[in-house]
């Protein structure tokens, strides 16, 4: 095996080690100790690919970012209009839920720190900005589409990203006390008829 692929092969083992150490035992309770342990390398060569245990949380919660952005752009690819693309979106809390469940309660751990430190703030408030900037665009396509009224489309993605980190927020701390995903639905059902275009129906 070339060096190259060796280096790939290590940098993974430490990520997925990493992953599993988080979600079992929390950011705080995971030293880069037990992520070597688990990933079957040395000190030395987990430093090699990574200058803390903050720089791979960062990478993990860049990776996953990723996800659901390809998950997205494939969603509003395949919808008619923007209300069906929004609804399509709404649907996958559910599968996040199902999918994702042992690594939520990782990042709401970690982006607790926000407040605390400039990195982190910068890290965890940047998808914020991203997704708030994606939907403004979605919006100001549903206005030009017809398919919504004109409102301001900046304000209306802030209240879809609101409801998006209310859901998550409540689904972490009391899992069994809704269907989180039809919540989600439903939820993005009412904000839509205060903002589909009348001219359409």
């Amino acid at each position: 095996m070339n060096p190259q692929r060796r280096g790939e092969e290590t940098r993974s083992h430490i990520l997925r080690a990493a992953e599993e150490c988080f979600a079992r035992y929390g950011y705080d309770a995971t030293g880069v100790a037990e992520i070597c342990r688990r990933a079957g390398v040395t000190k030395g060569a987990f430093y090699h690919h990574f200058p803390s245990k903050q720089a791979v949380f960062l990478e993990l919660l860049d990776r996953w970012l990723a996800t659901l952005d390809a998950q997205f752009a494939a969603v509003r690819a395949g919808a008619k209009d923007i209300p069906e693309a929004l609804l399509r979106m709404a649907g996958m809390v559910g599968r996040i839920f199902e999918e994702e469940g042992g690594r939520l309660p990782m990042f709401l751990e970690f982006w607790s720190k926000a407040a605390h430190d400039p990195m982190v703030w910068q890290a965890t408030i940047s998808p914020y900005r991203r997704y708030r900037a994606f939907f403004t665009g979605m919006v100001e396509a549903g206005i030009a589409e017809g398919t919504l009224h004109s409102v301001d489309p900046e304000v209306a993605a802030g209240a879809i990203v609101s409801l998006a980190v209310g859901l998550v927020m409540q689904g972490l701390m009391d899992p069994q006390g809704a269907d989180w995903g039809e919540v989600a639905q439903e939820g993005v059902r009412i904000l839509l008829e205060g903002l589909k275009s009348r001219e359409k129906e």
